[in-house]
């Protein structure tokens, strides 16, 4: 038998591709810090918190805190592995190593189905917010000027990608940097014009819990979708010049960026204005608060912040998804066409990506109720069958590492294996919320139709390469 089947993980001879991988190290510290700053600042947070905080009301500050801890682990996790073997393929690659090719290839192309869906959506938003300035301007000519634009600095160099996001990720955090100072002004009332609130909007019209347990497990299932792209660092930073520093420094700053950008902001907007204040769901509940502080054109700065989101966002999906599709077809897992490298850029795995990206914005204006919303519904659970396989290759791979290099466990699990199991019972905690809610079921159906057929062709694949190795 074959060292790569699953029935010896341990055995199999761990990939080399990304050992040996022809791409560049054209991003710098700097590219990769302030990656793993503003990732987590998304359109999400500035635009679907409204929906969560309609649900919770107050208790929307729980929700994230709790999502946020799972994030915290799953991170930690995998920045344990991405530093101890960094690679572009990230988690598709730790998950090869640790329990199978089936496995590398499921959550491989699982993630890259969810970057490229993520583009059409981001694009559409972003085209959304320019006819809105630009009346009788059609959207596919903004979506078509966005897609070759980052599509076009993508296929350049890995320091194009760097400096976008580098510049996007600065004006995002100097955003919500100034949001939060005048936040904390007025709840403390020093701000002019703003008398201090106290504790009246959080414990009034309803209290903390205003729609009981129901409302907080929806915004529990609203914020964890918030958190997604985090994963993005692990992947550039295996072209980074120093991969190791980069991800560790990466990691260990998680923890205090979801504290600050994502529970803080939710308890001055909730301490601020009341819950069910119609503006935080209409007009989202950044723009919101800035009006309630009598911030002047208010919806029209979060709208350019919106759209600096959403740019950062189509820009790291396309590169995410590339580097992804790269790994995985040089690992024997996907067309080999793809696997050329120009100028030590994957541009063929780049204009896959994006044209398959343009081909959702496509079906969301030919099928939005049908194609598109099914594509939608695919992808709705994704990240959390992802983190799921970050947690089951992270308890395989540490206790190897510990065996055989423990040198390269230069970050650590907390906890482990205690809180590895703990992340892994949530992940299918919020699974299991997902199937019982009648909102999001059909997404957990959808997402275990998609894992299931690729886990089958993942498993078929891995079967005939050990047929072919032990002729």
């Amino acid at each position: 038998m074959s060292q790569r089947t699953i029935t010896h993980p341990e055995q199999q001879a761990p990939p080399q591709a990304d050992a040996a991988s022809p791409l560049g190290n054209g991003l710098k510290q700097r590219h990769l810090s302030m990656i793993a700053l503003g990732g987590v600042i998304g359109a999400g947070l500035f635009v679907g918190s409204g929906a969560g905080i309609a649900a919770a009301g107050p208790s929307i500050v729980l929700a994230y805190a709790a999502s946020g801890l799972l994030v915290m682990f799953v991170m930690r996790m995998l920045g344990e592995m991405s530093a101890a073997d960094p690679a572009s393929g990230s988690f598709s690659v730790h998950a090869e190593r640790a329990i199978g090719p089936w496995a590398g290839f499921t959550a491989g192309w699982m993630f890259w189905t969810l970057l490229c869906v993520g583009v059409a959506i981001e694009a559409i938003g972003a085209a959304h917010i320019m006819t809105g300035w630009f009346p009788g301007t059609p959207s596919w000519m903004w979506v078509l000027v966005f897609m070759s634009l980052f599509c076009g600095s993508n296929l350049a160099a890995v320091s194009n990608f760097g400096e976008f996001e580098f510049w996007f990720a600065a004006l995002k955090i100097g955003a919500i940097a100034l949001f939060l100072g005048l936040g904390v002004l007025a709840v403390l009332g020093v701000l002019p014009g703003a008398d201090a609130p106290g504790t009246a909007n959080l414990l009034h019209d309803g209290g903390f819990l205003p729609n009981g347990v129901d409302g907080l497990l929806v915004g529990l299932l609203a914020s964890v979708v918030a958190y997604g792209g985090l994963e993005t660092v692990t992947i550039a930073a295996a072209e980074s010049e120093n991969p190791v520093k980069g991800v560790a420094r990466a990691v260990r700053t998680t923890m205090w960026r979801i504290a600050i950008v994502y529970v803080g902001s939710m308890l001055v907007i909730v301490t601020l204005l009341p819950w069910n204040d119609p503006a935080v769901a209409q007009d989202g509940p950044y723009a919101a608060t800035l009006d309630h502080l009598g911030i002047p054109a208010a919806g029209e700065i979060m709208n350019v912040v919106i759209l600096i989101a959403l740019l950062s966002a189509m820009n790291a999906n396309i590169y995410g998804s590339s580097r992804m599709a790269y790994s995985l077809v040089a690992r024997g897992q996907g067309p080999k066409a793809l696997a050329k490298v120009t100028g030590r850029v994957p541009r063929r795995a780049v204009l896959a990506s994006s044209g398959f990206g343009f081909v959702t914005v496509l079906l969301s204006y030919w099928y939005p109720d049908t194609l598109f919303a099914w594509l939608l519904n695919m992808v709705g659970g994704v990240i959390l069958v992802v983190w799921g396989f970050i947690a089951v290759s992270q308890l395989v791979l540490r206790r190897r590492l510990e065996r055989e290099a423990p040198e390269k466990l230069v970050v650590r699990m907390w906890g482990f294996p205690y809180l590895t199991w703990v992340a892994l019972a949530g992940v299918a905690g919020v699974l299991v919320l997902m199937a019982l809610d009648t909102d999001t079921r059909v997404q957990v159906v959808f997402t275990g139709g998609l894992t299931v057929a690729l886990a089958a062709t993942g498993w078929t694949l891995q079967r005939r390469s050990a047929a072919r190795a032990t002729r």
